[in-house]
């Protein structure tokens, strides 16, 4: 078994850092691996089955930031223990660092800005080396370097995507790509038409099989069907599901029988798919056909028995409709998940294995949920999503990805169902109605200015009815608006506007 060891300092910090054990090591390809996180007083050690060169990905208090997930560079094992914060330095100043150099390649121009907190980052990573043998002193540097080398990357992050998002308005006045939110098990109403077509141009009817069917026989499809024909009455474009939900709990309470009997089970979900898709067959021509496939955790599945069944739903759809756009939903796409020893394949091996199969998949989804403990994503800096989104292009198929984040900062939700948990501390400030709309005002632009991405949806609508993630709505439970809702119009406003600026070139 290998193992790499960190030395922690001050050693104080240790007793408030419930996120360590959340802590994971990657290969230098970016593969996790199975990690079991021990703490003895300051020393963190880090066991996985192999001995190979590894990078340690963990969540670390950096002022103004929060709590993100920050990562190593890729280390060899030894004997002696490394110390963490020099190590964490290290990793995210390189990581800028060679992110900064790509980005020049192609014609990036880096604003001016940026090179004080750099070159300020990388002078205190610098004398914090030689201090080695003064472990507090170094600890205070590291932790300077780190908030510098954070701003550096949210500087250079923003103009990279202003200057890209001014290229691609050139070339055409619509927005990149579509905003869109879920409906969830929400019915607008005839007044909610002007207050939704602002912000988005489209609309997620669920169709989700626990909903319409939640007792066997039973299935019930008159909120789908007012939903869609809402949705078509506000000339909105309409995607349908995810069908499916193969996360725990995710699925119709009455399956659990068939469970354990793969045949069967593949049989009566095709059914529900092939019903599903052949009643909206010509009015939804664009179906998220299962979500949290790669995490699973439904009947106690086998990743390759997910695929399999995945395979078979996305068949079963082009059977009904060969001109429909399938995709499935991916969560946690870093796939920090696998870091826990339970799962084989990296998110992105997941999805690769349904296109190597040649069933027709048309895009990915990728669900990025922070604020919440039980299921989602650990916060990361604007840098760490762009990369993301870089590594999931090479796929070569379209991208949409799928918001929710908390807007209170307690999880009491009378009508969220998911058991989940309110996560404080992680983000740059405590959760709020405004800090709903300003992590969503970060995101947006990063988003827009890739361009494998082609959608950009919200979790759900309204908080005044059943819901996954407590809080996350767009609208409270009486139904009045929060402001997200505006920074989403404000968004899709300006960009339509066309951008002249002489400084963009071809990044």
């Amino acid at each position: 078994m290998g193992v790499m060891r960190f030395l922690v300092y001050p050693p104080e910090s240790v007793l408030a850092w419930p996120e360590v054990f959340d802590g994971y090591l990657s290969a230098a390809d970016g593969r996790v691996f199975p990690t079991e996180i021990e703490v003895t007083g300051n020393l963190l050690a880090c066991r996985r089955s192999v001995s190979d060169s590894g990078r340690l990905h963990v969540a670390w208090p950096v002022e103004g930031y929060g709590r993100p997930v920050i990562s190593t560079a890729s280390l060899p094992e030894r004997e002696e223990p490394y110390l963490l914060l020099l190590e964490l330095a290290r990793g995210k100043i390189a990581q800028l660092r060679d992110q900064i150099s790509a980005w020049e390649v192609g014609g990036m121009t880096i604003p001016e800005a940026f090179q004080a907190p750099y070159q300020e980052a990388s002078r205190k990573f610098r004398e914090a080396t030689a201090l080695q043998d003064q472990p507090h002193r170094l600890a205070e540097l590291c932790k300077q370097s780190l908030a510098r080398a954070f701003e550096a990357a949210d500087i250079a992050v923003k103009s990279y995507a202003g200057q890209r998002l001014a290229a691609r308005r050139k070339r055409s006045p619509q927005p990149p790509a579509a905003l869109g939110c879920s409906l969830g098990q929400y019915l607008p109403g005839s007044d909610l038409g002007l207050a939704f077509r602002e912000p988005f141009a489209a609309a997620i009817v669920p169709v989700e099989w626990k909903h319409v069917a939640s007792a066997a026989g039973d299935a019930h499809w008159d909120l789908a069907d007012a939903q869609l024909e809402w949705a078509l009455a506000n000339r909105l474009f309409v995607s349908g599901g995810p069908l499916l939900d193969l996360s725990v709990d995710g699925m119709p309470a009455w399956l659990g029988s068939w469970g354990s009997d793969l045949p069967n089970l593949q049989s009566v979900v095709c059914d529900y798919v092939e019903t599903a898709v052949g009643r909206y067959a010509g009015r939804i021509r664009h179906w998220n056909v299962c979500a949290r496939a790669n995490t699973g955790g439904a009947f106690g599945l086998s990743e390759e028995n997910r695929l399999w069944l995945v395979a078979r739903a996305l068949e079963v759809v082009r059977q009904v409709d060969d001109e429909v756009q399938v995709m499935i939903r991916v969560d946690q796409p870093w796939g920090e998940y696998q870091g826990r020893g339970s799962h084989r394949l990296a998110p992105l091996q997941f999805v690769d294995a349904l296109l190597r199969a040649g069933i027709g998949l048309s895009a990915v989804d990728l669900e990025i949920a922070i604020g919440f403990r039980q299921r989602g994503s650990a916060p990361r800096d604007l840098l760490e999503l762009s990369r993301l989104l870089d590594l999931w292009s090479i796929l070569g198929i379209p991208l949409y990805v799928t918001l929710a984040c908390p807007s209170q900062p307690v999880a009491a939700d009378a009508k969220a169902t998911g058991g989940i948990e309110i996560e404080q501390g992680r983000w740059k400030r405590e959760w709020s109605e405004a800090a709903q709309a300003d992590w969503i005002d970060e995101l947006i632009p990063v988003l827009m200015a890739k361009q494998s991405i082609v959608g950009i949806f919200w979790m759900h609508l309204s908080d005044g009815v059943q819901h996954e993630f407590p809080h996350a709505g767009l609208m409270r439970p009486e139904g009045t608006l929060k402001p997200a809702l505006a920074r989403f119009a404000e968004h899709r406003r300006s960009l339509v506007k066309t951008d002249s600026d002489p400084s963009i070139r071809s990044c």
